[in-house]
């Protein structure tokens, strides 16, 4: 079988972004990531039937490393620094960190173990890889024939919404974000060169760099949860660890990716963390799970009780979307914020199929546990109750 990761810039862009500060700030740390699937019950078939090709993949995966013109792209990232570009030159992802298998209960077992700098590259061509290798199996034209009208439905949407705009409104503004639960590589590309050709004033890039830099569009992304849970097990006081993490990344970024995560411990405890000074320096905020309604009305108030003009900031919302609830998210908040909309599966997945709900996500940091209490109960993981209790009884959070 050839590969199906043939680029390590495959990969969405804040992989990068994130690496970039973990190498300037905290290179000696030990990760362990843990793959899941949220909805086994909905697959066609048992995961563990692929694992022979998952495991020739990662073989793959793990002789890729950066071509000069990846550098070249890399470099030309004004937030991406010279001697980062210099770290990838050497960068080659080592398959001892990474062990598929099958646990206990017959489940299809990835785990990832090693220095950060090299386990937190591994997530999102992994995922890319599990989906690729289920829907290959169950691949028929009438599929792809269902994908492409689909596909045809949403291009019609994002025109009509794109006439329908007041022009004194802030833009509808809309971003791929589907590498790591699409359909296959190339369909993803298909999709986003049909919405960049249909509505270019609305598209507003993709997260997954290599298409970005082949069809010369923009690059989206700053932070995901592992960046911010690493503050849990790094040498700060657990209550502070949001605050230290945000600290480091303006420290890093200096004004450029100011888009700030706020799910890690729930929306109410990101807030009381996320004072003047940095509303202040951050851009707006990204929402990943829980009402965004509510949540985006929290922000407002936020803001305005911190007197900042809440149209200077920019809400990110990336919570299983299609086009018309951020459409309807777009119109709510428009009066208040400029707003963003990154959508994934529905974008590079919507094929008729039911689509994996699968993750790989940091669960331990320098021999600690970490985790993510969400806004969603569903998305909140980690390995270890006692520590999730813990977190909780910290932030004030109570068990819903």
């Amino acid at each position: 079988m050839a590969p199906i990761i043939q680029s390590l810039l495959d990969t969405d862009l804040y992989k990068f972004t994130m690496l970039q500060v973990v190498l300037h700030k905290f290179p000696q740390t030990h990760s362990v990531y843990h793959f899941r699937c949220r909805n086994l019950q909905d697959t066609a078939y048992p995961l563990v039937d692929i694992l022979d090709d998952l495991n020739e993949q990662l073989d793959y995966l793990c002789q890729l490393q950066f071509k000069e013109d990846e550098l070249l792209y890399l470099r030309s990232l004004r937030f991406i620094k010279s001697d980062f570009v210099d770290y990838l030159e050497l960068f080659q992802l080592k398959r001892r960190f990474i062990k598929a298998g099958i646990d206990e209960e017959g489940r299809l077992d990835i785990w990832v173990e090693g220095p950060m700098v090299q386990a937190m590259m591994f997530e999102i061509f992994v995922l890319a890889i599990v989906n690729e290798l289920y829907f290959k199996r169950i691949r028929s034209d009438d599929v792809l024939e269902e994908g492409e009208r689909r596909l045809l439905a949403k291009v019609e949407l994002l025109k009509k919404y794109e006439a329908e705009q007041n022009p004194s409104d802030p833009p509808f503004l809309v971003s791929d974000f589907g590498t790591r639960r699409r359909y296959s590589f190339e369909w993803q590309k298909h999709v986003i060169e049909e919405f960049n050709k249909a509505a270019p004033h609305i598209f507003r890039g993709t997260s997954n760099v290599l298409i970005a830099k082949n069809l010369n569009i923009t690059p989206i992304g700053t932070m995901a949860h592992e960046f911010l849970q690493a503050f849990q097990a790094l040498d700060v006081r657990l209550r502070n660890f949001q605050k230290s993490a945000l600290e480091t990344w303006v420290q890093e970024y200096r004004g450029d990716l100011g888009i700030a995560l706020t799910d890690v411990v729930g929306m109410d405890a990101f807030l009381r963390d996320f004072d003047l000074y940095f509303a202040k320096l951050f851009d707006g905020l990204r929402h990943d799970s829980g009402d965004p309604y509510e949540w985006g009305d929290k922000a407002y108030e936020h803001y305005k009780n911190l007197k900042i003009d809440s149209k200077t900031k920019m809400l990110t919302f990336s919570d299983g979307l299609n086009l018309e609830k951020a459409w309807s998210l777009h119109n709510y908040f428009k009066d208040r914020f400029q707003v963003s909309f990154g959508i994934g599966t529905n974008l590079t997945n919507d094929m008729g199929q039911t689509p994996l709900n699968i993750v790989l996500k940091l669960v331990e940091c320098n021999g600690q546990s970490v985790a993510k209490i969400s806004d969603s109960p569903g998305k909140t993981m980690t390995d270890n109750d006692t520590f999730l209790a813990y977190l909780r009884q910290v932030f004030d959070i109570a068990e819903v």
